[in-house]
């Protein structure tokens, strides 16, 4: 089973400080000395939507104001989510209805916490926490709410929280004795985009996150098969057993057997074996993650609210310098190679990155042979790929730059610096026994002495291997590099040169052998358009 909460005393729930926190945050369970503890955790789109609408809604800025302001509130929501008009103001979100049931889903989280405790005074089968998580499940389907919502009747006596709280106790103690709700069926039901926003959202990094995902895929393999489908454990319909340590114990080998395999992420084929025990703590990492994170149970979390990863400030702002002036550094280099161009190259440039002619056509236009043609091309841009080259050095710090990023960040790659999964490609390449070593080096950082006895070498050998792995990865780095200074010479000429034939055109689409093209375009070179 998942880890249970101190069951001995539900944790308190804490006040949420002002009406924009009722609307806009969702209650988070996490342990603090061995306790349980709530937390609220802010939700920045309905944050950002509640403000809006107090700016330009004077009711909601009035309701605000109210002694009994949150009941007000509410129905305000409540209104707008079931309203059947599907005429809205000019500044309102075309989705204003979803998101006013998200304001209420928030609103109502207290309301699941009181509910959940008040089955768990009377009936202690189940840990609270589970009853929480039944709770939660019900109100985040937004098909029940909005039925909730529909049936409530206005004339009654009771208010819409006692509403939902009587309707939630109700779907608990449903719930629990009918005893189809499973923790494990959560996990095994969610997708590897649902976890990982839940995992992020609770906090969780890579490495962690892609092991944790990747030993899912081999738990849920092992436990549909071992649980799930099999009749002697589950009959059809019936409540997902819980599962045993042999489960995990099975699962952690598939992870081992197939973690070097190419369909495994870096971060999971550059860590080390796991056991069946670190399976189940990382299975109730991911449950607990998806139990406290509501967007999880039943909607998708938009990509503002998840967490930024953390970072090195100094780091960061060296790369943000670098990437603001090494582009104008380069524009400025480029043109000075420009300047030196003589107006036959110009022309060739033009029609052959500005139009778009390949070199026959070029040559047509021109009235030269093509091999002159082919010739003057290559020049230029052997000139240009020198100057870019010249600037950005490759040679001078790819090894520096490759021994640094094995001891800082094979273990967990940035999967959006280009460079890095480069690198990580090249990984790949390397003989199976110097990947080997490298994860054991870099990956688990096993001492060299204690490699060299694992894999039975002596400490020289495995030096040796390590420094010829990284030859072979700066090697790589440069090939890809040069690939990449002849892609952006390319693109760079194009922009420029298409620029110059859409300014005059308004097309870089050509007819070939108009006599008007060849004058415009000598009159582009001699009035020094280009």
């Amino acid at each position: 089973m998942s880890k249970p909460f101190d069951q001995e005393s539900i944790p308190r729930l804490p006040e949420r400080r002002d009406i924009t926190e009722y609307f806009c945050t969702y209650l988070m369970l996490t342990t603090s000395n061995s306790h349980s503890v709530i937390q609220w955790q802010k939700r920045v789109h309905l944050k950002r939507n509640f403000e809006l609408y107090q700016q330009r809604n004077q009711s909601l800025l009035q309701l605000c104001g109210r002694h009994n302001q949150f009941k007000s509130v509410a129905e305000f929501w409540r209104e707008i989510a079931i309203d059947p008009s599907p005429i809205s103001q000019d500044w309102e979100p075309q989705n204003r209805k979803k998101l006013a049931l998200e304001h209420l889903a928030s609103y109502f989280e207290t309301d699941c916490y009181h509910a959940a405790r008040t089955v768990w005074l009377k009936s202690k089968d189940w840990p609270w926490d589970e009853y929480l998580c039944y709770a939660r499940i019900f109100i985040y389907n937004f098909d029940n709410l909005l039925r909730l919502l529909l049936s409530y009747d206005l004339s009654l006596k009771t208010s819409l929280d006692t509403y939902i709280q009587q309707t939630l106790i109700k779907v608990i103690q449903s719930e629990a004795v009918l005893g189809k709700f499973s923790c494990w069926r959560l996990l095994a039901q969610k997708s590897d985009r649902e976890l990982r926003e839940a995992l992020q959202r609770g906090g969780y990094q890579e490495p962690n996150i892609s092991q944790y995902i990747f030993a899912r895929k081999y738990f849920k393999q092992v436990y549909r098969l071992h649980k799930v489908n099999n009749p002697g454990m589950r009959k059809t319909g019936k409540k997902w057993p819980d599962p045993e340590r042999e489960d995990f114990d099975t699962a952690a080998k598939c992870y081992n057997a197939e973690k070097s395999l190419s369909i495994a992420p870096h971060e999971v084929s550059a860590g080390s074996n796991i056991t069946g025990e670190q399976i189940q703590d990382w299975m109730n990492i991911c449950i607990d993650a998806l139990q406290n994170y509501p967007k999880s149970i039943d909607r998708k979390v938009p990509i503002d609210d998840i967490p930024e990863p953390p970072y090195k400030e100094t780091e960061n702002e060296d790369v943000d310098t670098v990437a603001k002036e090494l582009p104008k550094q380069i524009n400025s280099n480029f043109h000075k190679q420009l300047q030196s161009l003589k107006p036959e190259q110009h022309k060739i440039l033009l029609l052959y990155y500005g139009a778009g002619f390949n070199q026959t056509q070029v040559a047509h236009q021109l009235k030269v042979n093509q091999s002159l043609i082919s010739r003057r091309l290559y020049a230029i841009k052997i000139n240009f790929l020198k100057t870019l080259v010249e600037m950005s050095q490759p040679r001078e710090w790819v090894a520096d730059y490759v021994v640094g990023w094995l001891q800082r960040n094979f273990r967990a790659p940035l999967h959006s610096d280009l460079i890095q999964v480069a690198l990580i490609e090249a990984i790949k390449e390397l003989e199976s026994k110097e990947q080997e070593v490298l994860r054991l080096r870099y990956g688990q950082w096993i001492a060299e002495e204690r490699i060299a006895s694992q894999l039975g070498m002596n400490s020289l050998e495995v030096n040796d291997m390590i420094y010829q792995a990284q030859q072979k990865l700066q090697a790589n780095l440069i090939k890809v590099l040069n690939t990449w200074v002849k892609e952006y010479v390319e693109k760079w000429l194009v922009q420029f040169y298409q620029a110059q034939i859409l300014a005059v055109w308004g097309t870089p689409n050509l007819p070939l052998g108009d006599e008007e093209i060849s004058k415009t375009i000598d009159n582009l070179v001699n009035n020094g358009k280009v």
